[in-house]
């Protein structure tokens, strides 16, 4: 029910902003101004893969349009927690109550750019789809800027479905994947191919990642492992009143409220396969490390992952652990970036850490991990978070990263340059739509190679392009 009225209060404001708009009210860009965008996301609870993404989002962006041409704002949940992130760009607190904020942010704001990644599924939580939707919705009932950036789409309950086809109609979203352009297709809905935009982040230097291990126990010779778990089973997020009420008079349900309103999964059932997700990463670990020499850390992407990594550290004592909560993301990801083998449950662990061609595989608790494992052609590489064999499957995909390292890295590499490339098209495909939204927007003219719609890249993504650079057919084909 709360879901029900969530979708109903936005879909009401959308129907009022249009009816606004017909009859004249709105801000429209005018030629001579600073085009003002609204980066709407997932910001401010230290996700560090949300904001490396949406850090190079808004560098691609800006450096297609010119820095001088625009005026950027990104939602933020927390301002605490993302000091120091988003160079250049104005930050604008998201409540969680928030279709007022929407409605009056995307008003005064000349398009949006949606930068979720997991932008139109109900695996995590549908007030999030819902206010992904929303932001969309808002934008292209103005006949503004409607676009979302890197998406992935699966499964979507009826009810956030059938608000997805309606409001997200007249706007373009370029996803990560084909699967997703499938889901979206199925709703007529329009879709460019694209992926995410990860790839370009450049973390603190190396030296900094290694003293951080230093200082840790390392001896900076002996291989590191990484390990990214997560509790896969506290998703989705779901909005109660009821829950909230009986928090605040009985608190019960302390243990699985999320913040506010809105609480985690709970149960005898999620407590059950958690156990068993933590007893395979604990398993294999411990019996991969009789074999190998291995540092092995525990790295906590997300502030949430911190009980994942506690959990399995209280079984395999002396492994340190680095969270988000701890470290910002230009400093986790310099730390990610020093192992020689992962094994991880979060998509952007693994993504970030490829351009030092880390040997990855992935516990994936849906089809994001999945999908990158096929692209890279390592689909042995990837097991589910509630496989009945998880921890000898982890283990033998720990096996598959020492005796393969070389040819993993290989993979990872073209990978990592495949993906650069897509992410620069995805500049072109951004272009082209202002060029019809606002065409008296000054876009730069002529022709220009690959690399220009891109941010600038570090020294190693430069070698990395030049080494494995891909024909467009190649290119066309892996996709």
């Amino acid at each position: 029910m709360t879901d029900f009225l969530l979708v109903a209060w936005v879909s009401i404001l959308i129907e009022l902003t249009r009816l606004q708009w017909m009859l004249g009210g709105g801000e429209s860009w005018q030629p001579g101004e600073k085009l003002k965008l609204l980066f709407a996301g997932y910001n401010g609870t230290r996700n560090t893969g949300s904001d490396v993404r949406v850090n190079e989002m808004l560098r691609q962006i800006r450096h297609i349009l010119g820095a001088e041409n625009v005026d950027f704002s990104v939602m933020t949940q927390n301002f605490d927690r993302t000091k120091g992130y988003f160079a250049g760009t104005r930050q604008v607190f998201l409540p969680d109550v928030f279709p007022p904020f929407l409605y009056r942010e995307t008003r005064s704001n000349h398009g949006v750019v949606a930068c979720e990644g997991s932008m139109f599924k109900s695996k995590f939580a549908n007030a999030l789809t819902t206010m992904m939707i929303g932001s969309l919705g808002f934008a292209s009932s103005e006949n503004k800027l409607s676009i979302g950036y890197g998406a992935e789409a699966g499964h979507m309950d009826s009810l956030i479905e059938r608000m997805c086809a309606r409001y997200v109609h007249h706007s373009l979203v370029i996803t990560r994947n084909v699967e997703s352009q499938a889901v979206l297709g199925k709703l007529g809905i329009s879709t460019e191919l694209g992926t995410d935009t990860a790839w370009t982040f450049e973390p603190q230097p190396d030296a900094y990642g290694r003293k951080t291990l230093r200082d840790a126990g390392w001896d900076e010779k002996t291989p590191v492992l990484v390990l990214c778990p997560i509790h896969p089973f506290v998703w989705p997020v779901k909005a109660s009143l009821a829950k909230y009420v009986a928090r605040i008079t009985t608190g019960a349900y302390k243990e699985s409220q999320y913040r506010t309103v809105y609480f985690h999964e709970s149960g005898a059932e999620a407590d059950r396969k958690y156990k068993h997700y933590i007893d395979g990463f604990v398993s294999s670990t411990r019996a991969f490390r009789q074999k190998h020499r291995v540092f092995t850390v525990l790295v906590a992407t997300e502030r949430l992952d911190a009980v994942a990594c506690r959990a399995i550290a209280e079984q395999i004592p002396g492994v340190p652990i680095f969270t988000s909560d701890d470290y910002d993301m230009y400093q986790l990801v310099a730390i990610l970036r020093q192992a020689r083998y992962m094994v991880s449950s979060r998509y952007h662990g693994i993504v970030t850490s490829m351009p030092s061609l880390v040997a990855s595989a992935g516990v994936t608790m849906d089809e994001r991990i999945r999908n990158l494992m096929r692209e890279r052609g390592h689909h042995n590489l990837c097991i589910t978070v509630d496989d009945p064999d998880l921890g000898p499957k982890m283990l033998q995909m720990m096996e598959t990263l020492v005796a393969e390292t070389e040819s993993i890295r290989e993979g990872i590499a073209q990978a990592v340059v495949r993906n650069l490339k897509v992410m620069a098209r995805m500049g072109v495909v951004f272009e082209d739509l202002m060029r019809l939204q606002y065409p008296e927007f000054p876009l730069p003219g002529g022709v220009r190679s690959w690399q220009e719609y891109l941010p600038p890249l570090s020294e190693n993504l430069v070698r990395l392009a030049q080494k494995y650079d891909v024909s467009e057919a190649a290119l066309a084909a892996s996709k």
